[in-house]
């Protein structure tokens, strides 16, 4: 079997899909804990893929329950040199209707309660962050989101938010004022973590709602997203089958050299248990 190089994070029912052929479910362990779930690992369209339930099989997990850095060890560890995201987002401009996708550019951190480095701990690094997702990927879902005859917006950007609550009317009405266009509650730290091991992300956002600022979508409640959101994964599934064999290939962005050069602590005065701990992530660097 090939190790996979594409990881797919989202929810349970983006891997029930026809067609895809299930080799095995992969426990696998990291210095960080356990990640959300076991990884199914499979086969469709000729690729073998990982895919991981971002809050567990059925939904147990809340977004600052979210193992960040074990999660995206974990596909570091599994070898995937690639991350597509899926994720349900609230939609804050009036042209992103519920059912749209959105291959998301930039975030804007509102999160407060989570880990979303991997440095630390002995050790001190800096890496560029100013375009968050690997542009090439982000690309090639948008041209697969249109081959597959989705509604999809180039770029956007995020409001991650800590959660587990939606949002008030006045935050609502701030973000838009940002003009910021999706908020939703996981991916920022999935884009940091990715871009510190040196791993292509991308993000593709399922609009599910109007979040609370349009007069008549005002009151955003779990029943209304699950509903919309049952019929974007279709939509997901059919974009993340036409992406996957145009994926793989040799690197040229700068996700593959993210750390040439950032890390500034001086490497014989790294612990050595930072060293071990981390050599999987930094090792060509340390």
């Amino acid at each position: 079997m090939k190790a996979p190089k594409i990881a797919i994070i989202g929810g349970s029912g983006l891997y029930e899909m026809e067609g895809l052929k299930v080799l095995e479910e992969r426990s696998v362990e990291t210095p960080f804990g356990d990640p959300s779930d076991d990884f199914v690992i499979g086969e469709l369209e000729g690729v073998t893929v990982a895919f991981l339930a971002r809050h567990s099989k059925g939904h147990r997990l809340l977004p600052s329950e979210l193992n960040f850095r074990a999660n995206i060890y974990a596909v570091k560890k599994l070898g995937c040199e690639y991350i597509l995201s899926v994720s349900a987002v609230g939609s804050l401009k009036e042209e992103i209707a519920p059912g749209h996708l959105v291959m998301v550019d930039q975030f804007i951190d509102r999160t407060f309660a989570r880990k979303g480095t991997f440095f630390g701990d002995g050790i001190v690094a800096h890496v560029s962050f100013a375009e968050p997702v690997c542009p090439v990927l982000r690309g090639k879902l948008h041209g697969a989101a249109l081959g597959s005859g989705a509604i999809s917006h180039e770029k956007g950007t995020y409001v991650c938010m800590e959660g587990p609550m939606f949002s008030t009317k006045a935050e609502s009405r701030l973000y838009r004022s940002w003009g910021a266009d999706v908020i939703g509650m996981t991916n920022l730290q999935e884009a940091k973590l990715a871009r510190e091991a040196e791993i292509c992300y991308a993000t593709m956002a399922l609009s599910t709602d109007y979040d609370c600022w349009h007069e008549e979508h005002d009151s955003v409640t779990a029943d209304m997203v699950i509903a919309t959101l049952r019929k974007n994964v279709k939509a997901a599934q059919q974009v993340i089958r036409k992406v996957l064999p145009t994926v793989v290939g040799p690197r040229d962005c700068l996700c593959s050299r993210a750390l040439r050069n950032a890390i500034v602590t001086n490497k014989l005065l790294v612990p050595e248990d930072t060293k071990q701990k981390l050599k999987l992530i930094y090792g060509k660097n340390l």
